[in-house]
């Protein structure tokens, strides 16, 4: 595999030469990516080409995986001692007088946890990310804990993770997981990872795999029973620690970290939507994380504050976590729910990009976002209906910010009146904004998503009007419809490409909506005295846009299809279902105004 630029040596120490690459900036701090099972140091390279922009990084094979050579005897040779030892030789010849910054997936998060614990590495560690890979001595005290203090939710949990570690009892079976791997499972192996994992066929694993997984077993063979039986009283981390974790894990449970707390004094949490095999699947993310984590390290900042922004206020959103150094565009972000959602993922630490026609609107509501929590935060002023205008937005977001993570399909006009009474051209007006600026940006902007890889989310927002016909919103309420039939079709397309979408369908919000709104058939004066009076029901109706934002940040944490906000949201969509003739007797009913 092209690890980019990055030269090889090799490190001798405890009877095995280490096979160690290097790339990036010598001068700079250097961060160490440490491999898990069955892997080798090329599941980093995609991260590592990232991080070496600004940083001098170091990844290297794990003893008896890929060009490493393994100790003999196989059995005792891969202890926690004896891999601390390893690491310290590597570090001691890459980086002699200054600490490293300690990145481990899987095994090698198992193993870097020992190295940020134990007294002999203080002073040559600076900081450590671990994904996917708990302390085995914090493991082995969380299962004492649920077995001497058992509870419904704590034998729960024991169950769960005893279901996920399935394939630990297998590694310590004698000789067959050896057989298996030199065997079916080491040619199937690619195979599996990209029908479960999703990890794009790009040249990895690599060949040495059945070689470097029957190697690995005695990884498990040497250390699980021994911690998980007997774990260390003070496996106390003596540095910042980051953890990332991934929510769709096939292998760990989040509940193996509730009371990471009380064993790392300076913790940062991170969750990400994705599988087990993080480092090819989301490369870019872990990049713009652990760079940001050692960035606020080496400066002396904020590493212990969950979700903290390089820049700015401090992020403090419950879904912080989930949200820090993502990037997310809104659209008709000048004001209501566009502005109140910018701020909101803002106020988690996200980037922001807030698009509308009002420029002065949306240069408020980035400046706002600054100021909230968001490390970075710009404002766009682009007609969404504009085909070429949107293209154009999206090529420029992507060559100076980075491929959207979340993108927000806000932008909406208000439109009301006889059918009989609407002009072509408000339908055009109406059905530009509304159904065509989601489909431009679901269109450029997915795309975008589909072609980077790693997934994504959209959120359309639709309306209570998609639900509940009405004899005075023929227009709006047909655009509406639109919208949320269009995101059910794309959830089921890009459901593959771990691409979620939502709908998001709003009743009455107390927004500005309704003062802009066009009423046809009516002269101006009309027209000015049916805002005044519609606008008038919503303020008593006083529901607020921050509300709906944060029901646009649950859609998007919990991958939720539809979401309905406000009571007469939910009913209407209720009443869809059960009783589709009570429903269409509502929608004869003139509006009270």
């Amino acid at each position: 595999m092209d690890l980019r630029g990055a030269h090889e040596r090799w490190v001798r120490t405890g009877g095995v030469e280490l096979c160690v690459a290097e790339t990036g900036d010598p001068s700079r701090p250097t961060i160490v990516l440490v491999h898990g099972y069955p892997d080798s140091k090329e599941v980093w390279s995609q991260v590592a080409e990232r991080l070496a922009e600004r940083w001098h990084v170091v990844f290297y094979d794990v003893r008896g995986h890929g060009r490493s050579t393994a100790p003999r005897p196989l059995r005792g040779g891969f202890t926690l001692e004896k891999l601390t030892d390893d690491f310290l030789a590597v570090v001691d010849a890459v980086s002699p007088d200054r600490p490293v910054h300690v990145v481990g997936h899987d095994w090698g998060s198992v193993q870097s946890w020992e190295f940020a614990t134990v007294e002999r590495t203080k002073g040559r560690i600076a900081s450590f990310t671990s994904m996917s890979g708990p302390s085995l001595d914090h493991f082995g005290h969380w299962i004492k804990q649920r077995m001497s203090h058992p509870s419904p939710r704590r034998v729960g949990q024991l169950l769960g993770q005893g279901v996920k570690s399935w394939y630990v009892y297998a590694l310590h079976t004698p000789v067959l997981p050896e057989l298996a791997w030199r065997g079916v499972l080491g040619r199937q192996w690619p195979r599996i990872l990209r029908r479960m994992e999703k990890v794009p066929a790009d040249g990895y694993p690599t060949a040495s795999l059945p070689q470097d997984a029957a190697h690995g077993a005695w990884l498990y063979r040497d250390n699980v029973r021994d911690r998980l039986c007997r774990p260390r009283p003070d496996a106390y981390a003596h540095v910042p620690v980051q953890l990332i974790t991934p929510t769709g894990d096939a292998f760990l449970s989040p509940s193996l970290h509730d009371e990471l707390d009380a064993w790392v004094p300076r913790l940062r949490r991170r969750s990400l939507p994705a599988k087990h095999w993080v480092p090819r699947t989301r490369p870019d993310q872990l990049a713009a994380w652990i760079s940001e984590f050692v960035d606020d390290v080496e400066s002396g900042g904020r590493e212990g504050t969950a979700g903290a922004g390089t820049s700015g206020a401090v992020a403090t959103g419950v879904h912080a976590e989930r949200f820090g150094g993502q990037l997310v565009l809104v659209t008709g972000a000048a004001a209501g729910i566009g502005r109140a959602t910018a701020l909101a993922f803002a106020e988690s630490g996200a980037r922001v990009v807030a698009v509308d026609r009002d420029a002065e609107g949306v240069a408020r509501t980035a400046e706002a976002a600054r100021l909230i929590g968001a490390p970075a935060a710009w404002g766009e002023v682009v007609d969404v209906g504009d085909e070429r205008a949107m293209e154009k937005l999206a090529e420029k977001v992507a060559s100076e910010h980075g491929v959207v993570d979340v993108l927000v399909n806000n932008a909406g006009i208000g439109l009301s009146g006889p059918f009989l009474e609407t002009t072509i051209e408000d339908w055009r007006n109406v059905l530009d904004v509304n159904l065509w600026g989601v489909i431009h940006g679901c269109r450029i902007f997915g795309r975008q998503m589909a072609d980077r890889g790693q997934g994504g989310h959209i959120v359309n927002i639709a309306s209570a009007a998609a639900h509940q016909p009405s004899r005075v919103l023929s227009a709006y309420g047909t655009s509406k419809a639109a919208v949320l039939m269009l995101s059910e079709c794309l959830r089921a397309e890009l459901a593959e490409r771990s691409i979620g979408v939502s709908a998001i369908c709003p009743g009455f919000i107390n927004t500005g909506i309704t003062g802009t709104a066009h009423f046809a058939g009516a002269d101006d004066a009309e027209e000015e005295r049916l805002r005044r009076r519609t606008s008038r029901l919503y303020s008593l109706r006083n529901y607020p846009a921050e509300k709906v934002a944060q029901a646009i940040l649950d859609a998007v944490v919990h991958d939720r299809a539809v979401v309905p906000v406000t009571t007469e949201a939910r009913g209407a969509r209720l009443l869809s279902r059960i009783s589709p003739r009570i429903r269409r007797r509502v929608a004869r009913l003139r509006p009270p105004l």
